[in-house]
């Protein structure tokens, strides 16, 4: 269906993600990886999706010279949002402590945005899931991070891991969102795009 309708077009993921690769693949798009090293840091006065948004954008600003009239470019980005604050991607096991510590017993909230860039158009989106954590012990804590190692995901944890199934028991939104891609806003920009 999409892909059909994207074949005269070469999408480009700018994403080490391996989730978000995922994605793509089970829409059934053929793409392309790039990667680029990308310092993410963003201006102090943001807050919420304004942070996801903003790095998404980001991100795509560092390929636009080089895209050609045919490419599509998705780049994205993900935060958790707790207690009006951003938690990133944790640096060690103590930072990843802390975070799962901050966010036992409570509901928080993640926001994933995704830019889409060409060399005639952009639109940046965003999702927003509410995640709600049951009382997690240290030793559940610790048992995850030394097991998963989730120093590579915002909030430090994996819904689709061992903790989501322990951890979660209520999500309000796409549950494709917390793992990193709002599919379904994705799926429709590519359509209305191609449409346009």
């Amino acid at each position: 269906m999409l892909s059909e309708k994207l074949k005269n077009h070469n999408i480009i993921l700018a994403s080490g993600s391996p989730r978000r690769q995922q994605f793509l693949k089970d829409l059934g798009l053929k793409f392309e990886i790039r990667l680029k090293s990308i310092k993410e840091e963003y201006p102090n006065r943001l807050t919420h999706f304004e942070i996801s948004n903003y790095l998404a954008e980001l991100k795509a600003l560092a390929y636009k010279p080089e895209l050609k009239p045919n490419d599509i470019l998705i780049t994205s980005d993900t935060i958790v949002w707790h207690n009006n604050k951003a938690l990133g991607k944790p640096y060690d096991a103590a930072e990843a402590f802390s975070i799962l510590k901050a966010l036992s017993n409570s509901a928080h909230e993640v926001i994933s945005s995704i830019c889409v860039t060409s060399t005639s158009f952009q639109k940046t989106l965003f999702d927003v899931t509410k995640v709600t954590f049951k009382t997690l012990t240290d030793a559940e804590i610790n048992y995850y991070i030394n097991t998963y190692k989730p120093f590579d995901k915002a909030g430090a944890y994996g819904i689709q891991e061992w903790i989501g199934q322990i951890a979660v028991t209520k999500i309000e939104g796409s549950y494709f969102n917390v793992m990193g891609l709002p599919v379904h806003l994705l799926y429709k920009t590519l359509n209305d795009l191609i449409e346009a």
